[in-house]
This record gives structure tokens, sequence and C-alpha cells, in this order.
């Protein structure tokens, strides 16, 4: 019997030890185990996955950056809940603003997330498709200019803009013309600015870029007219080659909303659609814009002289004086 406890109590020991050192281990491996939890504020848990992704929708964030970024974030993100927290504790998610703000927000991110989905990558255009919009659009590349642009907006009602249009094509100048515009009471703005050809309305820049420095042309706007008085332009041609990766997007932009409109217009077709009271004409589409409201130059306009047909350095003379109108 004694025998038996001197072989029985070591074996006892050293399964006890094994035990002890199993636990050991297997805490151990937990607090090595990566957590799946950033933060806690209060009793709510901030998680890595929450982390990752307002990481993913950093652009070109840099490998070697990622960590202090990642730090920010969990900062930022603890400030949110620390707001969310006590908004929920002020009931304003109750609060019907607030559930309406929740509702539209609920409603585009689906949207967007259906149409991304089913457009799919954008999709790269071919160099034939690249090279014929380079081509059909020498304004913006091989004759591109920097325009230096002076804008004289009237406000004025319909019934007076041909009258307008007439007293423009008889002015000598278009300081006179901005002394019967004081005269008649019209209210005028002036500004000036200088913009590169890409920052010009498309259907406006093939006649921008044929006319001389010092010379106008007259805008259809919402309110009135427009007067653009071409004060200089410097050329800054750009190849094909520096040209293609803007090209390149813009077609792809181009394709997709073209892809897009047309999945709207199926799913709208598909659907049984109403527009109820005050809102029955949102069923009608609605109507065109003409050419000249879009921005073509009225005929004679482009042919006034700015301050007697000056060069283009005395052309700011032109915006002091109608500056004045103000």
């Amino acid at each position: 019997m004694q025998g038996f406890k001197k072989l029985v109590l070591p074996l006892l020991i050293a399964a006890l030890a094994a035990g002890c050192g199993d636990k050991k281990e297997e805490a151990a491996s937990e607090e090595k185990a990566p957590t799946q939890v950033a933060a806690k504020v209060n009793d709510t848990e901030i998680t890595v996955h929450q982390v990752n992704f307002a990481l993913q929708r950093i652009p070109n964030l840099d490998k070697e950056k990622s960590k202090a970024a990642s730090l920010q974030v969990v900062r930022n993100l603890v400030d949110q809940q620390v707001l969310v927290a006590k908004a929920e504790a002020d009931k304003l998610d109750r609060d019907p603003a607030v559930v309406q703000a929740l509702a539209a927000a609920r409603m585009q991110i689906l949207a967007e997330a259906y149409m991304s989905r089913k457009l799919g990558a954008p999709v790269e255009p071919s160099d034939t498709e690249v090279n014929d919009y380079f081509n059909a659009h020498p304004e913006l590349f091989a004759n591109r200019k920097i325009y230096r642009l002076q804008e004289i907006s009237i406000k004025a009602p319909k019934d007076k803009v041909e009258a307008i249009r007439t007293q423009l094509a008889a002015s000598k100048t278009l300081n006179d013309f901005g002394a019967w515009l004081k005269a008649e009471k019209y209210e005028v703005k002036a500004a000036q600015g200088v913009k590169p050809a890409e920052q010009l309305p498309l259907e406006m820049l093939p006649k921008l870029a044929a006319m001389p420095d010092g010379q106008a042309m007259l805008v259809n706007t919402p309110d009135g007219l427009m007067v653009i008085v071409l004060a200089g332009s410097q050329a800054q041609p750009v190849t094909l080659e520096q040209a293609k990766p803007a090209i390149s997007r813009l077609l792809q932009q181009q394709a997709r909303q073209k892809a897009a409109k047309a999945e709207v217009d199926a799913l709208k077709a598909a659907a049984k659609i109403e527009y109820v009271g005050e809102f029955v004409d949102a069923g009608k589409e609605p109507a065109a814009a003409k050419p000249a409201e879009a921005a073509a130059p009225a005929a004679p306009a482009a042919a006034v002289p700015a301050a007697d047909a000056a060069p283009a350095a005395d052309a700011d003379a032109i915006s002091k004086g109608v500056s004045g109108l103000n």
C-alpha cells in the first residue's frame, strides 16, 4: 500500500502540473490571439471591422501610414460613439427630422450599392475611342487655350431680353452698353477670372476659341443675359499622350452614366409609378434646353468690340466701367 502511494502521488502531481501547464498555454494563446474589439465606450464595442471599413474609404492610403491612420480612425470612432450615445440618451433618434435623415441615408446607400454592383468595374476605353475624342475636341487639346474672361451678368425679365440684345449690337463699345444698362436701371454684376479650356462649358468653347481677344459674346441665363468678354487668351496645347488618362476617365464616366440611366429607365418602366397632387407634373419629361439658352452667343454680340477693340491688356477698363453699375 505504501508503495502504491509512492507510485501514484508522483503521477497525480505530474498530471496536475501538466493540466496547469495546458491552462497556462491556453491563457497565453488567448492573450496572443487578435481581438475583434478596437475600443470600448461604456458598454459599446468598436470593432476592428469598423476600423478596416473606414480605412478602405481613405483614397491612396500609404502602407507606411496605415498604422497612424488606423489609430486616428479609432479616435474618430470613439468621438463619434460618445456623441451617438448622448444623442440616443436624449432620444434624438426619435426626432422626426433625424428619422427622415436616417431613412434618406439608407435609401441613398442602398441605391448606390445596387448600381455599383450592377455596373461592375469600369471598362477601359479603347485607344481608338480615346483618339477619336481627342481629335473631335481640338479646343480642349491640340488648340487648348487659357482664357482671361470678364463676365457681365444682367438680371432682366424675358420680355426685355431682345431689347438688351439689340442695344448691345448697336453699342460702339461695351462701356457705352454699360452706361445704357445703368440708365435703364438693370441689376448688373461684373466678375473676372482666368479659366483653362476644360473648365468652360463644352457647348460654349468652340465659339469662344474662335473669337479674337477683346471681343464679346452673349449668353442666355435663367435670370436674364450674360455678356462674356474675352479679355485675353494664351495658347497652351496638350498632346494625346498627356490627355489620354483624363480622356479615359471621362469616357469611363460617360459610359457608366449612360448605363446607369438605362438601368433606371428599365426599372421605372417595370414599376407602377404615380405622381399625386401638386407633384403630378413631375411625371412629365422636362423640356430640353434650347441651344441658345445653353450657351450660344448672339451673332451681333460677337462683333461688338470691347473698349473700341482695345488690346487685351486694356480690357480691365471694361470691368471697372461696368462694376460701377452694381
